[in-house]
């Protein structure tokens, strides 16, 4: 009993913090966007003439580099394939806190890249589709079936002109993608080969040009049951876990409603109608919480981002997606932990360096087991594989799909290894930081940074025309049996 009642203490105290720094950071982040905002309302208030300044240098540079979304582009800068940023969980995109960048400035180095803003908590299905409108233009549509079987709104955002109309195979892009955007960009060429968009019956696979992941979550991770959704089925909340905060905190926020402050930050769920001025007053609130009211949650049904991310979740989606015979891949896959003098014990690779909303569950990465009277989420499950992290993400997740099935790669160790690139393999590079080391925060990377995304930025420029090639008997066979 005394054991018993230590443990839970223990846990109850790692909740508590782990919630306090996640407020705290969360904190953080919203209030220097709010006080960008002030502070650019304040210069525009009393010093109009240097905004007008700044304006007027601002819209030059826009006539000299033009937006992409312009048609109106020469014939030497349309064959440069723009770039696409897409944001892992919890993320935003350009218009969303304030000044604020998610990928802290990348964006800004070369011409030609659209950062767009997704929901932050939707599930891997939700955000595939809004990025498709996003580019493509048009009413947000999730697809009957798949709306009908979560409870919501079939429709969403409307794009009334779409960032990247043009879009097709004589105009594909190139997707940078960070976390959990990996996942959206991979199921979004899915769909495209699937055909699935209405409307859109000469969408291809082809429309992708290339594909690098930062951090991506390719095959889940073993963070989404220390936050606390069950490692039994990969899909239900524990009854105190970080997650029913979440939960909780979502609902509310939602249901609120504000609308200056959803400008601000918007975790996506508008399709789902929880809003108080569609459920009502403290009786709507009531029924959201409790799961009891006429009107679904992303929650109840399993919609939302965290079930995805599971080992469970990535399987599922996993077993419906191909990797494509004429599109590049590369993933950059980061850990900060090391294993003990040559040990199977794996511990922190430094201190120091590991950010402090991401060090908690670092240490508890490390030391996961899965339940023993849970059946593994596959059959060669082991528990040492998925020791390295980076604090979000187990290392294994992020070097290329896996599971079910292994999919074409190779490692590199310089990237003169993959001179020249070959579409149809993944190539991936083991990167010595945290989960957010190449986001938010562009002083915490230092020379990595630029680093980094130069090398993106320069083989993106560098693979302009797509090098057809059939696919190889493996690949067919894979991409068969996938389907």
């Amino acid at each position: 009993m005394i054991r018993f009642c230590f443990i839970a203490a223990v846990q109850l105290c790692e909740l508590i913090l782990t919630s306090l720094v996640h407020l705290l950071y969360a904190f953080y982040i919203f209030s220097s966007a709010v006080a960008g905002d002030l502070s650019l309302s304040l210069n525009h208030l009393f010093n109009p003439n240097l905004i007008n300044n700044n304006n007027n240098h601002h819209q030059n540079q826009q006539q000299d580099h033009p937006e992409p979304t312009t048609t109106t582009q020469s014939s030497s800068n349309e064959q440069v394939p723009p770039i696409v940023l897409v944001h892992g969980i919890f993320g935003f995109g350009k218009g969303r806190m304030g000044g604020l960048s998610y990928f802290a400035g990348a964006e800004k180095k070369v011409d030609k890249v659209f950062v767009p803003d997704l929901g932050s908590l939707t599930s891997i299905h939700d955000r595939a589709r809004e990025l498709f409108y996003y580019l493509k233009g048009g009413e947000v549509d999730y697809g009957e079936q798949h709306s009908k079987a979560c409870g919501h709104s079939q429709f969403g955002r409307l794009y009334k002109q779409g960032h990247y109309p043009q879009w097709d195979q004589d105009h594909p892009l190139h997707f940078v993608a960070h976390s959990a955007g990996a996942q959206v960009v991979r199921l979004l060429q899915q769909m495209l080969a699937d055909k699935v968009f209405m409307g859109y019956d000469n969408t291809s696979e082809t429309w992708v040009l290339s594909i690098t992941s930062l951090s991506g979550a390719f095959n889940g991770t073993t963070r989404t049951y220390l936050d606390g959704i069950r490692p039994e089925d990969g899909r239900s909340l524990k009854p105190v876990c970080l997650l029913q905060l979440c939960r909780l905190g979502v609902i509310v926020y939602d249901w609120l409603d504000i609308p200056w402050l959803k400008r601000y930050y918007n975790f996506g769920f508008d399709h789902f109608n929880m809003s108080r001025k569609k459920v009502g007053g403290v009786e709507g609130i009531k029924g959201l919480l409790l799961g009891n009211s006429g009107t679904s949650t992303p929650f109840a049904s399993g919609d939302w981002i965290l079930p995805d991310l599971t080992i469970q979740g990535s399987i599922r989606i996993n077993a419906h997606l191909s990797t494509f015979p004429n599109t590049y891949y590369f993933s950059y896959a980061t850990k900060r932990t090391m294993k003990l003098m040559n040990t199977t014990i794996t511990i922190p690779s430094t201190i120091f360096g590991i950010h402090p909303l991401l060090f908690i569950r670092l240490l508890q990465m490390t030391q996961w087991r899965h339940p023993s009277d849970a059946t593994p989420p596959y059959k060669a499950y082991k528990d040492q594989d998925w020791w390295d992290n980076d604090g979000a993400l187990n290392t294994m997740s992020m070097t290329h799909p896996r599971l079910p099935h292994e999919h074409p790669s190779q490692q590199l160790f310089n990237d003169s290894d993959c001179h020249p690139l070959q579409p149809g393999i993944w190539y991936y590079k083991f990167v010595e930081g945290d989960h957010i080391l190449f986001v938010m925060n562009r002083e915490r990377a230092g020379l990595q940074f630029d680093l980094i995304y130069d090398t993106i930025f320069r083989r993106c420029r560098k693979y302009v025309f797509r090098k057809m090639i059939p696919p190889s008997p493996n690949q067919q066979q894979q991409q068969l049996h996938q389907s």
